[in-house]
């Protein structure tokens, strides 16, 4: 049974020095509960490489499949998921945070079946959490979990403490690169980091901005090799996605590619990538119904 923290008021993340009273004890958010719904957090080792664009499609295509999806901003300070769902939120994450909003205040629907958590952007001091507001943003994600199916979590780009502990903290790390020799890097290092900091099982890759599938698949073969030979380390590629211009229309419509331009590349394979992550549950048979009974004369 799931246990609902005590409601002390809004919680207020102020700086705190000595050892913690029994008051704070009490209220803090490791004491509640963690979402226990699949939580798949989605990384890059470097920026443009189209990560966001992945997380706003999945949600989509996973949304279109029967998902219920919770789509989580966690570029807390360069966030632009409203803007590639065409959504305008009113309030964000800074504002759950500072105490001043609950997660249910801030949540508003961004496609069938999709529910999104919007972060603020051009806010510098949300970029690094302590690992207190960390706790706190665990938490008030895992109140949402009685409506969703999935959690999906679109990090920062890089290898900071926020984005290795986010992604220690899911059940499913998937990594976005591109053939490009510095995504190439940064992505075996955010393997690299993932793995010395004790990730339960390792990452999947995504190919991005491939010319041609061969060109994807051997850039994952390569990571995979390396990670391989130094990491002893076997990291699956779960899929690709095309360079595809239908990607750049669909950002200035404001749209994800899989609504703007459903029988793009780029929209089928989130499409596919979407079904090998999620598949729908068998619906129950229907119980039947007695047979009606014979009245007597």
């Amino acid at each position: 049974m799931t246990r609902t923290p005590p409601n002390h008021g809004p919680l207020k993340l102020v700086g705190r020095r000595g050892h913690p009273s029994e008051l704070e004890k009490a209220t803090h958010p490791a004491q509640w509960h963690r979402p226990k719904v699949p939580t798949i957090a989605i990384a890059s080792g470097k920026g443009g490489v189209g990560k966001s664009h992945l997380a706003a499609n999945l949600a989509t295509a996973l949304g279109e499949q029967g998902a219920r999806v919770v789509l989580v901003d966690a570029d807390f300070a360069q966030a632009n998921l409203d803007l590639l769902l065409g959504v305008h939120p009113r309030h964000d994450l800074q504002h759950v945070l500072s105490g001043e909003k609950s997660i249910e205040d801030i949540v508003l629907p961004a496609g069938k079946n999709v529910t999104l958590v919007p972060a603020a952007s051009g806010v510098p001091e949300l970029a690094e959490l302590d690992d207190y507001r960390r706790e706190v943003l665990l938490r008030a994600i895992g109140a949402l979990e009685k409506d969703a199916d999935l959690v999906l979590l679109d990090l920062a780009s890089g290898i900071s403490p926020t984005v290795a502990s986010l992604c220690l903290a899911a059940d499913e790390v998937l990594i976005v690169t591109t053939p490009e020799m510095p995504a190439f890097s940064d992505a075996y290092a955010l393997i690299k980091l993932l793995h010395q900091q004790g990730l339960k099982r390792p990452p999947g890759l995504v190919v991005s901005m491939s010319d041609t599938p061969e060109e994807a698949e051997e850039t994952a073969h390569r990571i995979r090799l390396v990670a391989r030979r130094f990491l002893q380390l076997d990291v699956p590629c779960l899929g690709a996605v095309p360079f595809d211009p239908a990607i750049g229309r669909a950002v200035r419509r404001q749209e994800p590619v899989i609504t703007a331009f459903p029988q793009s590349p780029a929209a089928v394979s989130y499409r596919a990538l979407a079904g090998s992550l999620w598949e729908a549950p068998e619906p129950e048979p229907l119980s039947r119904l007695p047979k009606p009974q014979r009245l007597e004369a």
